[in-house]
This record gives C-alpha cells, sequence and structure tokens, in this order.
C-alpha cells in the first residue's frame, strides 16, 4: 500500500508541475489529485522540491522506455554510431504523445531551470552527451580541441531538439501530405547524420588547410 500511496502521489503530482511549475503546484492541489492526506508528501518525499526530482525522474525514465539505447557495437563505423545515437535521440523526442505531461516538464524544466536542474543533467543528460563525445572524436583530427567538439555536439542535439520543441511551428511551416512522406523519424535522423557528418569534414579539411599553411 506504502508504495502505491508513492506511485499515486508521483503521478498525480507530473501533470500538475508541468502545467504549474514547481511554484505554481501547491502540496495540498496534488494530495487532492492523488486522493491522499496532505502528510503523505512528508512521509514518501521529505518536501515539494524531492517531489518534484522525483516527478523529473520519472518523466525522464518514461522518455527512456519509449526509445531505449541502441546497439552502438564497437564494430560499427563512427558514422553508423552517430546515425544510431542520432535516431534513439529523435524516438525519445518525437514517438511520445505531443501533449503528454512529460514531455511539458521536461520542457518546462529546460526553459525554467530549478535547483533539479543540476541533478537532472549529472544523471539523465551527461551520459548521453559523453556518448556522444565519444563518437564525435573518431569523427574528428585527433588534435581538435575540446570545445570545438562540444559545440558540435550541442549542435547535433539542437537539430534533434528543434523537431520535438518546434514541433507546432514544423506542423504549420510543412504540409501534412508532406511531412507523412519526407519527416518520418528515420529520414529525419538520415538527414541530421548526413549535414552534420559533412560539416565535420568540411570543418577537418579547413583546419588541416589552415595547419599546412603555417607549418
Amino acid at each position: 500500500m506504502s508504495d502505491d500511496t508513492r506511485t499515486r502521489i508521483l503521478e498525480a503530482a507530473g501533470p500538475i508541475f508541468a502545467r504549474k511549475g514547481i511554484e505554481g503546484a501547491t502540496i495540498r492541489e496534488i494530495c487532492h489529485a492523488a486522493a491522499v492526506n496532505v502528510a503523505a508528501v512528508n512521509y514518501h518525499f521529505g518536501d515539494k522540491e524531492s517531489l518534484y526530482l522525483e516527478a523529473v525522474r520519472l518523466a525522464h525514465r518514461s522518455r527512456t522506455r519509449h526509445a531505449p539505447p541502441e546497439s552502438l557495437i564497437a564494430a560499427a563505423t563512427a558514422e553508423e554510431r552517430l546515425a544510431s545515437f542520432i535516431r534513439m535521440s529523435l524516438r525519445r523526442m518525437l514517438t511520445t504523445p505531443e501533449h503528454d505531461w512529460q514531455t511539458g516538464l521536461l520542457l518546462r524544466e529546460m526553459l525554467e531551470p530549478t535547483n533539479a536542474c543540476r541533478t537532472v543533467v549529472e544523471e539523465f543528460i551527461r551520459p548521453n552527451h559523453e556518448m556522444l563525445l565519444s563518437i564525435l572524436t573518431d569523427l574528428v583530427p585527433p588534435e581538435t580541441p575540446a570545445h570545438r567538439l562540444e559545440k558540435i555536439a550541442l549542435s547535433i542535439i539542437g537539430q534533434c531538439m528543434l523537431y520535438r520543441v518546434a514541433r507546432e511551428f514544423v506542423g504549420i511551416l510543412i504540409p501534412q501530405e508532406r511531412r507523412d512522406a519526407e519527416f518520418r523519424i528515420d529520414q529525419i535522423a538520415d538527414h541530421i547524420t548526413e549535414f552534420s557528418t559533412a560539416a565535420i569534414a568540411t570543418m577537418s579539411r579547413t583546419e588541416q588547410a589552415v595547419e599546412k599553411e603555417l607549418a
């Protein structure tokens, strides 16, 4: 029963936090939605901030279940591993319902960071970021500085996120018929992969040419 109560509180808190944020949501409102006593939040979570953090964690875990990590086998080329990473990222972003509370809460935390932000980054974002950096390391020249590698990684994630954050804008800009035919997840993933690898190759050639001139 204790676990059931905890689950009910979390499932009630998630949508409320997504709509109102941590400041706008109240313990009383959450407990009313969960049909539990107000004291139950303190018992199971300690305080509202801890409950919020657990709701964000639940949202991230739910997104991961929708698209578990693809096998980035060592035998695959760096380009193939990058393509797999991008497909995984897009599936996590785009295969969940458009207006689900999990996505709403994660976007709110991104746009209006709370004290939970650092924990969220360390637990969920950094592992994926490090995975992407390790893939990119095999695509760039050995002497590529860390800041350049990180900018490339953030550019790739930015391309992926556009299709989620601006989904409604994209829906207005691109006719439904064309979206259905040309903007499926695998097609978007292929485009981002091709675009990014081409940019990386061009940057690498430019840097090598500059080094030759300076030598």
